[in-house]
């Protein structure tokens, strides 16, 4: 990856790119506030991150 590549959703520039899931019938690469977007649609509710290091 480069760091000319865009977000497919919101043409944003990505340091870090996360793959669509294939239910969501998106093509390309997407960045980490679309990706969190997507979750939340598909997933309705509450989420909490945990931390599994312990």
């Amino acid at each position: 990856m480069t760091l000319k590549d865009n977000c497919v959703l919101c043409n944003e520039s990505m340091e870090q790119y996360y793959i669509p899931m294939k239910e969501w019938h998106v093509d390309g690469h997407v960045c980490g506030k679309c990706y969190s977007k997507k979750i939340a649609e598909f997933y309705p509710g509450k989420h909490e991150r945990v931390n599994l290091s312990d």
